[in-house]
């Protein structure tokens, strides 16, 4: 990560790479709603501005959690995708969703998806996993 550490601790080490409001919902939308292009990531119910997103995807793919590819000739465009190391903050995303699930009334999280977490975390974790590398071979 570029520029100067705020600190060793490792929770400063996460916030000065995800501590905004934006860098999540790029790595939710690539994790669970199977969004790869950059329209995709615009039509996004949050209303991020193209210069934040784009400014989050350079940012991930710098820290090694996005890369970036050129699409299929007769996709045309670029996608992303969630390498290794993005795919580890899956624990910490279903976490995340579980946390609002019980502190927020009006989550929209999936209420199947929340049970089956609930249930059998490594289960869902696997499945993140599986459903990803489905996705990018």
């Amino acid at each position: 990560m570029p520029g100067p550490r705020r600190s060793d601790c490792p929770i400063s080490f996460a916030l000065d790479l995800f501590g905004d409001r934006w860098t999540f919902l790029v790595i939710r939308d690539l994790m669970f709603k199977g969004k790869r292009r950059y329209s995709e990531f615009l039509a996004s119910e949050e209303g991020m501005a193209t210069n934040i997103l784009a400014d989050r995807l350079r940012k991930l793919e710098g820290a090694g959690i996005v890369v970036r590819t050129q699409a299929a000739r007769n996709a045309g465009g670029l996608t992303y995708s969630l390498t290794e190391k993005g795919l580890d903050l899956a624990p910490l995303l279903v976490e995340t969703v579980l946390w609002s699930a019980k502190h927020d009334a009006s989550t929209a999280a999936d209420p199947a998806f929340v049970t089956a977490a609930t249930l059998d975390r490594p289960a869902v974790l696997t499945a993140v996993r599986q459903q990803h590398t489905d996705r990018t071979n």
